[in-house]
This record gives C-alpha cells, sequence and structure tokens, in this order.
C-alpha cells in the first residue's frame, strides 16, 4: 500500500540539507524534500547512486538537488560540505543528519578500530555537521535539525553493541542540541525508525524469516519502507511542528 503524501507549503523554496542522501532511506528523504519544491543539497560517499538520483529528480523538480561528494567520517570534509551546501542553496533552514550504517559485529569480535569506525560512520559527523550548520541556521531566522537514530538500542540486539551505542548517543545528543540552539529558533528533534525493509537491509542482513519476525511484533501487519519515514520527517522540518524540540519520534509500526 503507497504511503499517502503531504504537502506542507512552508517547506516550498526551503534549504534543505541531507546527509546520505544518495540511497535507501536518504534517498527517499531528499525526494520527498523535492516534491515538497525545496531546495535541496545531499552529502553522499556513493557517487554513481547520488548522480543517479540528481539525473532521475531533475526532471520533475522546480530545483534539482544538489550532490556534494564527502566522506563523512572526516570531519574537514563535514565542514566544507556544509559550506558549499550554503553556498549552493543561499541558506540552510534545514538539516537531516541522516547518514548511517548498520555493520553487525558481535562482543568478541569488536576491536578499537571497528569501535571508533562505527562511531566515526554514525555518531560523530552528526554533531559536527550541526556545528557547522547552526551558523547559516542563525543568520536564517532559525531552522530545524532532525537526527536519526534507532530503536535499536532499545532492542537488546546481541549483535550491534557499537551501532547501538551510537544511537543511543544520538537521542542525548539531540536534547543537548536542543538546550542549545533554541534561543536562536533552532529546533532539534530525533527520529527513531524501526525495521526498515530496504534493497541494502534485505542483501546483507534480513531474512524472511526476520521480516515475519518483526511484523509479528508490529501493532500494523506490514513491511515499513523508507518511505514511511518520509512523512514525520517532513513534518519535523515544517512549521506544523514548530513549538517541539528535543522530542523522539519513534516510527516502527507499534514494535515497541
Amino acid at each position: 500500500m503507497p504511503v499517502p503524501k503531504a504537502q506542507f507549503h512552508d517547506l516550498k523554496d526551503r534549504a534543505v540539507l541531507v546527509t546520505g542522501g544518495g540511497s535507501g532511506i536518504g534517498a527517499a528523504l531528499v525526494e520527498g524534500f523535492v516534491d515538497q519544491g525545496a531546495r535541496v543539497a545531499f552529502v553522499d560517499i556513493d557517487e554513481r547512486a547520488s548522480l543517479d538520483l540528481v539525473e532521475r529528480l531533475a526532471i520533475k523538480a522546480s530545483t534539482a538537488p544538489v550532490y556534494i561528494p564527502a566522506d563523512l567520517r572526516d570531519i574537514e570534509a563535514v565542514k566544507k560540505a556544509a559550506q558549499t551546501a550554503a553556498a549552493a542553496l543561499g541558506a540552510l533552514h534545514v538539516l537531516v543528519n541522516n547518514a548511517a550504517r548498520d555493520d553487525r559485529e558481535p562482543l568478541e569480535s569488536v576491536t578499537e578500530e571497528s569501535w571508533d569506525e562505527s562511531q566515526a560512520v554514525n555518531l560523530r559527523h552528526l554533531f559536527f555537521m550541526s556545528q557547522a550548520v547552526a551558523p547559516h541556521m542563525r543568520e536564517a531566522g532559525g531552522g530545524s535539525i532532525v537526527n536519526f537514530s534507532s530503536i535499536a538500542y532499545l532492542l537488546n540486539m546481541a549483535e550491534i553493541p557499537a551501532y547501538a551505542t551510537a544511537k543511543a548517543a544520538i537521542v542525548g545528543l539531540t536534547k543537548s542540541l536542543a538546550g542549545k540552539l533554541g534561543q536562536d529558533n533552532i529546533r532539534v528533534n530525533a527520529i527513531l525508525p524501526g525495521m526498515i525493509v530496504t534493497e541494502r537491509q534485505k542483501r546483507l542482513w534480513l531474512s524472511d524469516a526476520a521480516i515475519a519476525g518483526m511484523q509479528e511484533r508490529q501493532c500494523l501487519k506490514r513491511s515499513l519502507t523508507a518511505d514511511d519515514l518520509v512523512g514525520p520527517c517532513l513534518f519535523l522540518a515544517s512549521a506544523c511542528s514548530s513549538g517541539m524540540t528535543a522530542q523522539t519520534m519513534i516510527i516502527d509500526g507499534g514494535a515497541l
């Protein structure tokens, strides 16, 4: 069943930056903002997927999305990407910190290097991208930051200790940033997705049995897809949530 699309008229012409926007959930978010008439830039390390997305969306977009290639593990590249986005769009009103990678690694296999890699991929860049974008939002008179966490850290999942730690930390980071940036009319909220069935997830981790097991746990007896996250993200980015900050929104079909 297709997810119905709402229109958030205040997002038209707003400047939006999405991390990890080249494929999967990120690509759905980029397309969602493009469909609202927003001016969108996105950061991704996968050049082929990103250029394909730009080509596809340019056909229908009033303004084609801007692809910024960068490795978000490199903090200087993160800062440069924020500057590039601001220069391309003329302002920054919305930041969606989406980029992540949910590698599986049991307790016994975690090394110092793999732990640090997970935090670099899943946590560190959220802070430094927010830090880099905040001055541009202040100049614009305010903005909205949407951080993507996960319900994974609430499920006692044994095979993702480093990833779960990062996703839990994002909730704390969200609340701290909200406390700091609220005086500048910058709101900061987090989305916690449940099991989102993407092609990558099916290729790497999700068996039919795992998907069926989560559907049994959920109140909604269907798989959730990336499109299920677009509406909540647009809501948090828009003026419809103007009084909402330091909050978490769980989108998991009622699994918790």
